[in-house]
């Protein structure tokens, strides 16, 4: 049955937001909707434009016979911005401190609301970029890693600690802890990475970087590459950090162990983002 504009347009539009990163043929519209290719063509530059708007992203829309549309999910800097603030005062309450430095997160981490926007935002700053996998460790980073693949619409892969059964063989490494210099281990299945594959590494919180540098050889194992790394927040560390070049949404600079308190800023994630 032929489909009213306005009921094109929401399911149109829900069709796209929930494909990011996925060429949709006018064709397939066409029949979906039982409506003319130049009627969808005509609905399209209403949702380009919307979404343009609104900041919500970009909607390309390429012509030809195997041509279509595709939505690019993004974020504003206002936005951005807005979200980062917001997150600067709840990280800054007080008894968020727990012992070596590190903050407490899991609260934050486990809201959707919070890990839908963090998800935007690292992928924004990854639009120009090509990348496969999205790699994080487990357990912190899942979430994190899990909502910026779905807005990049590419799996992600998750390294342990210890060996899991359903893993099948693994690719280990040795590699040292930033913060307390150990030795540790972490490793990855086999099956998780293809030879070549562009990988961008994420995680929820990072101090000396020992971690995300034992993530970086892995790829190098695999004989993959690294495309960039983003943490939801970096530490205070009074030392030379392993990893230099990064993303941070946010930064703890200064940290009050007598009274149990912090204080949050807004870390590279910005700058590195919107003042290219």
């Amino acid at each position: 049955m032929k489909t009213r504009r306005s009921d094109r347009l929401i399911d149109m539009t829900r069709y796209l937001l929930e494909r990011p990163h996925t060429l949709v043929s006018l064709t397939y519209f066409s029949k979906r909707y039982e409506s003319a290719k130049s009627s969808i063509s005509e609905d399209l530059a209403i949702v380009k434009r919307t979404v343009r708007e609104r900041g919500t992203g970009t909607l390309e829309t390429i012509p030809g016979a195997a041509g279509g549309a595709r939505f690019i999910p993004s974020i504003d800097e206002a936005e951005a911005r807005e979200f980062i603030e917001s997150m600067t005062e709840e990280l800054s309450e007080k008894d968020r401190l727990l012992p070596g430095g590190y903050v407490y997160l899991s609260d934050l981490l486990g809201r959707p609301d919070v890990l839908r926007q963090v998800g935007r935002l690292i992928a924004t700053e990854y639009l120009d970029q090509k990348i496969d996998a999205v790699m994080t460790v487990a357990t912190k980073g899942v979430p994190i890693a899990q909502s910026v693949s779905t807005f990049l619409n590419v799996p992600f892969v998750i390294v342990r600690r210890d060996s899991k059964i359903t893993e099948g063989s693994t690719v280990s490494v040795n590699y040292v802890s930033g913060s307390s210099e150990r030795i540790e281990k972490m490793e990855l299945s086999k099956r998780s990475l293809k030879r070549g594959a562009n990988v961008l590494i994420v995680d929820d919180f990072m101090k000396g970087g020992g971690t995300v540098n034992g993530m970086k050889s892995l790829i190098e194992e695999f004989e993959a590459n690294l495309v960039g790394i983003s943490v939801f927040a970096e530490g205070a560390f009074s030392g030379d950090r392993i990893v230099d070049d990064y993303s941070s949404l946010l930064k703890v600079d200064e940290i009050n162990h007598t009274d149990k308190t912090i204080h949050v800023s807004e870390g590279n994630y910005l700058t590195k983002t919107f003042k290219k």
